[in-house]
């Protein structure tokens, strides 16, 4: 029998230990040691060695990719599903995880494939209560209620699935360990007894995984390191639209996005992003700006409203929504260095329409713009869109997939764009859609703000 160990796992970081420690030495978070106990590991020995082979010997197959039935979800997958791939998805309590894997699971079901649902937080009857509300009734897809991983290569065996999802990750649990379902140990576990199904019998495996507090992952980031493709779904619970984030894709690009709207028949893909983030603009309202965002592979015009308002003599507030707040205490620095507006003795609040949260440089001038608007109380023209970033000296400076984005801007049906000087080369100039060139903040002020370009 092997001989219990007993260790202290950090939450945070996955750092053991042989006693406690008041403070992690991997990331220095203090009081993050927890007692964990399992079965003391021995040495593999492998029945046979393995030899290596030259890259160009490597077979070079075709990658296959299976459709999951929404074009968002394949665009953020980078194609569609790769078979032996392990795929984790991330997300709020009550975002539509499950929600949203149970309609892929009937879309890969539709294409003859089985599908394995494994849930250790819900029940058979809770499971087709959804599906009976998502209109979803196929005999190609098994659910089962059981939490022990060790069990699972028995069922792979029996019903032979394509697709497997298991909802979720903290909730399942190995018997070759004592700690309780979700701890540390427990989850590098079970993630590396599933990878070693998914990658030796090239069926696609889904995690669902709890986030914390943060908004992070919950768990070691071992556990992101280990698995093929990370996704988190986001969104605010006020609005209906939902956002898929890639942040890591081992088959296609990171930070790709995809969008759908949450509704009472499920998840339905958003056709048109672009008019998802925007208005119908009135003409005097002071304060806000449209720009051309790239997040993932795609052009999005999202609407940015600022509110400057004066407040007694003390230190002005700076509240953001939708951007990091530091960077629009950075842009404010810029324009009372560089324009001499006082906005030390006001309140700055920024919102990005939709609940979208935006981290494109390339959204700086309209941050600029709408703060400036709200601050001289004067409204920007209704059919401008702003695209640059705003450097330190108050230069604004060129932007990457700018053709990318001034095609996004016509196919809405703006008339104008301020863009960097010098990067149109008269390309840019199409039909119907006049270009205005800025080099500093200077000559945006003197163009867009004191009515030459009206």
């Amino acid at each position: 029998m092997a001989k219990i160990v007993t260790r202290f796992v950090c939450i945070n970081c996955g750092y053991e230990a042989g006693k406690w420690l008041g403070r992690c030495p991997g990331c220095g978070n203090w009081n993050s040691l927890l007692e964990e106990s399992g079965p003391k590991a021995t040495p593999a020995h492998r029945s046979r060695r393995v030899e290596a082979v030259a890259l160009c010997d490597i077979p070079n197959n075709n990658l296959f990719r299976l459709s999951t039935g929404m074009d968002e979800m394949d665009r953020v997958l980078g194609g569609g599903i790769v078979p032996g791939s392990l795929v984790l998805l991330g997300g709020d309590p009550g975002i539509g995880k499950s929600t949203l894997l149970l309609q892929v699971a009937f879309n890969v079901a539709k294409n003859g494939k089985k599908v394995l649902y494994l849930s250790g937080e819900e029940s058979a009857g809770q499971i087709r209560l959804r599906s009976l509300r998502l209109d979803i009734d196929s005999d190609s897809i098994y659910f089962l209620n059981e939490q022990n991983i060790d069990l699972l290569g028995n069922y792979l065996k029996e019903i032979d699935p394509d697709f497997i999802i298991i909802d979720s990750i903290q909730t399942v649990y190995s018997e070759n360990l004592t700690s309780i379902p979700g701890s540390i140990s427990q989850l590098r576990e079970c993630t590396a007894r599933i990878m070693e199904m998914a990658k030796k019998s090239e069926k696609t495996f889904f995690l669902v995984g709890h986030v914390t507090k943060d908004g992070a992952l919950a768990g070691p980031k071992v556990l992101e390191h280990m698995v093929d493709v990370v996704i988190y779904f986001e969104g605010e619970k006020n609005f209906p639209f939902r956002l898929l984030r890639g942040v890591k894709n081992r088959f296609g690009a990171t930070n790709e996005i995809g969008l759908m709207e949450m509704s009472a028949s499920g998840l339905s893909e958003v056709e048109d992003p672009s008019k998802l983030f925007l208005n119908t603009k009135d003409p005097t309202v002071c304060g806000s700006a449209v720009v051309a965002s790239f997040e993932g592979s795609r052009p999005l015009l999202i609407e940015m409203q600022a509110l400057v308002s004066s407040v007694a003599p003390a230190y002005g507030r700076r509240m953001a929504s939708g951007i990091d707040q530091n960077r629009l205490a950075l842009i404010i620095a810029v324009l009372e260095k560089k324009r001499g507006l006082r906005l030390s003795n006001y309140d700055v609040y920024l919102k990005v329409a939709g609940g979208v949260f935006l981290k494109d440089p390339c959204v700086d001038l309209g941050i600029a713009a709408a703060i400036v608007s709200s601050y001289r109380e004067r409204p920007l023209p209704v059919d401008m869109v702003f695209i640059g970033e705003l450097g330190l000296s108050g230069e604004v400076r060129s932007v990457p997939f700018l053709e990318a984005r001034i095609k996004e801007v016509e196919k809405i049906g703006f008339k104008k764009a301020v863009i960097p000087a010098g990067t149109n080369n008269g390309i840019y100039n199409h039909s119907g859609l006049e270009i205005i060139e800025v080099r500093n903040l200077d000559e945006f002020i003197e163009i867009v703000m004191e009515g030459s370009c009206w």
